[in-house]
């Protein structure tokens, strides 16, 4: 029978601190979270563009028979299905991460995301090729999704255990930089696109980012080969103490910390979507604001982000990564309604300070949310563990921006609306910070 903290005495005896010490330094670390980060910053680049296209082109040329309304939500429900593929990827390649190395699953992941997201920059629309073309949009997305559910759960894992126990925020903040970098780059391409003609920029500039994931793909890989697996997982080689099937043992064993580290990563995932994907849309459709505006606006946040990330990761080596969780998801729920408030004012300024700074909270959580994960749950299944909490609080809230949609649509586009989905979701990442930080494990390391 499984004790209140959702382990079993099986699992107890699991723990990385029955294994001899695995060895660390920080010139390891360092190389190892900055290789962690270009490849997240790519996959996140990738799976970012959809997001943006979903929120101005693809309603229009994947939907092009709904009206405007049904046609938004349509290309919603698409970038949704993205983070309902995500935890089948969190399953598959947690296996392979927790049996046969970090290092080989994550390379499979970047050449997997890279390869879809060109291929959606080469789809022909629908007045091409009919039905066909929103069906392969969706398969392209579906492959997407499972490469990005075991990324980031692969490249926090390998970050943090190559880095010195004392010093884990700041290097499981890196990967965390992934995703501004990767905003930034999606935002910004965009940007530059849109500077073209609209219907330049509807007929083919819209595919000009997708088709720059092949070459981001090349180096991305190059550095990722260059990687050294990583030495808490070469212990379990040679003690022959990997789960067997460790998908199965989270479930098993660690089912609240699962439940846990879910709510811990809700809002870094969910509420970044409703105030970019969601905002954006509302933004053009709702409130009448220029695409431009609303993706430069992007851009502002996502340079806001980074520095957070930085900031809070190092604050979390010092006062814990659940305390900083719960802080983040506190201040999410206050500034919700003003942030929207700002947005419906309609001056650019405005709207600018208000996706940065509603971004800005949300960051103090997501910062450490690596952090946090990979030490509630044990080496021999941290891959798996890691990588479902998240893409289940992926899923889970991939369809916030629809939910949002829907709701401005039902009741009203008053502030307050999108404001109280905001709330919800950040009250839920502070529990799930406050209980975690009672809940961490630790590995057993030597620092060289």
């Amino acid at each position: 029978m499984s004790n209140p903290t959702g382990s079993s005495p099986g699992a107890a005896a699991a723990s990385p601190t029955a294994h001899a010490p695995a060895h660390v330094s920080g010139q390891d670390a360092r190389r190892v979270a900055f290789a962690a980060f270009v490849g997240t910053a790519l996959e996140w680049y990738d799976y970012f563009l959809f997001g943006t296209a979903a929120a101005l082109v693809f309603s229009e040329l994947y939907f092009s028979t709904l009206n405007p309304a049904a046609g938004t939500l349509a290309a919603f429900a698409t970038f949704g299905v993205g983070f309902v593929a995500r935890p089948v990827g969190a399953v598959l390649f947690g296996a392979v991460g927790d049996r046969i190395g970090r290092r080989p699953a994550l390379l499979i992941t970047v050449v997997m995301i890279g390869v879809a997201t060109g291929l959606i920059g080469l789809l022909p629309d629908y007045a091409a090729i009919g039905v066909a073309a929103p069906t392969l949009l969706v398969l392209l997305r579906l492959a997407q999704g499972v490469a990005v559910g075991g990324e980031w759960g692969g490249a926090v894992t390998l970050a943090v255990e190559h880095a010195p126990p004392d010093q884990r925020g700041r290097y499981a903040a890196l990967p965390q930089l992934g995703s501004p970098v990767g905003t930034l780059m999606s935002s910004g391409a965009f940007a530059l696109v849109l500077l073209l003609p609209d219907q330049t920029f509807d007929s083919w500039g819209w595919r000009l980012p997708f088709l720059a994931a092949f070459p981001l793909l090349v180096i991305a890989f190059y550095i990722r080969r260059r990687v050294e697996e990583s030495p808490v997982f070469d212990e379990l080689l040679k003690e022959d103490d990997r789960a067997k099937v460790p998908a199965g043992e989270v479930f098993r064993y660690a089912w609240a910390r699962l439940l846990v580290a879910i709510a811990a990563a809700f809002l870094g995932v969910g509420g970044f979507y409703v105030l970019t994907t969601f905002a954006i849309s509302y933004g053009v459709d709702t409130l009448g604001l220029s695409r431009s505006l609303m993706v430069n606006a992007t851009l502002v946040a996502a340079v806001v982000e980074m520095v957070v990330i930085v900031l809070f990761g190092r604050i979390a080596d010092r006062l814990g990564p659940g305390r900083v969780t719960c802080w983040g998801g506190l201040a999410s729920a206050v500034l919700a309604l003003p942030v929207f408030v700002l947005l419906a004012t309609r001056s650019p300024v405005a709207v600018v300070l208000a996706i940065s700074v509603g971004i800005a909270a949300l960051s103090v959580a997501y910062a450490v949310t690596g952090a946090l994960l990979a030490e509630l749950f044990p080496a021999r299944y941290r891959y798996s563990g890691v990588a479902l909490a998240y893409n289940v609080a992926g899923a889970l809230s991939g369809f916030l921006p629809f939910i949002a949609t829907a709701m401005t649509t039902a009741i009203g586009d008053d502030p307050w609306v999108p404001a109280t989905l905001l709330i919800a979701v950040s009250l839920v990442t502070a529990v799930g910070g406050i209980v975690g930080e009672r809940m961490r494990v630790r590995d057993e390391v030597v620092v060289d």
